[in-house]
């Protein structure tokens, strides 16, 4: 299975990982990115998804 990509917010460096989900959200493991909520917003500092950028 093909690892996921993980995405970092430019806003304050929070990283999120597909893997692990966002428990502050209740995001489970295994959530991809892309089908985050469209309302989904950074646990840190609640930037929304547009200010994240993919993690090379």
């Amino acid at each position: 299975m093909e690892k996921k990509n993980c995405y970092v917010c430019t806003m304050c460096g929070y990283i999120y990982d597909p893997e692990k989900g966002d428990h502050v959200m209740n995001i489970p493991a295994g959530t991809a990115f892309e089908d985050l909520p469209d309302n989904w917003v950074c646990p840190l500092c609640g930037a929304p998804k547009s200010d994240f950028n993919v993690q090379n």
